[in-house]
């Protein structure tokens, strides 16, 4: 039963780090879209945010909770 969880721990902890890294970014400056208006989002940014090498950790948290609950009927 612990280790159901643990692993439940780790699983929730490793979606609330995953979700800090994505928002946890400062806002850029205000600049022109291409269709005139003022937008807040950073220019030419595309998806590296989310790729692994930032979130390494969230997912080897997600992981481990997802192998302990799994397999954690079995210890």
């Amino acid at each position: 039963m612990s280790a159901i969880l643990i692993g439940v721990i780790l699983v929730i902890g490793g979606l609330l780090y995953l979700l800090r890294e994505a928002l946890g970014r400062r806002l850029s400056e205000p600049h022109r879209s291409m269709q005139g208006g003022e937008t807040l989002e950073p220019q030419h940014q595309g998806l590296r945010f989310l790729g692994v090498s930032r979130n390494w950790p969230g997912l080897l948290f997600i992981a481990a909770g997802v192998l302990l609950l799994v397999f954690g009927g079995y210890l």
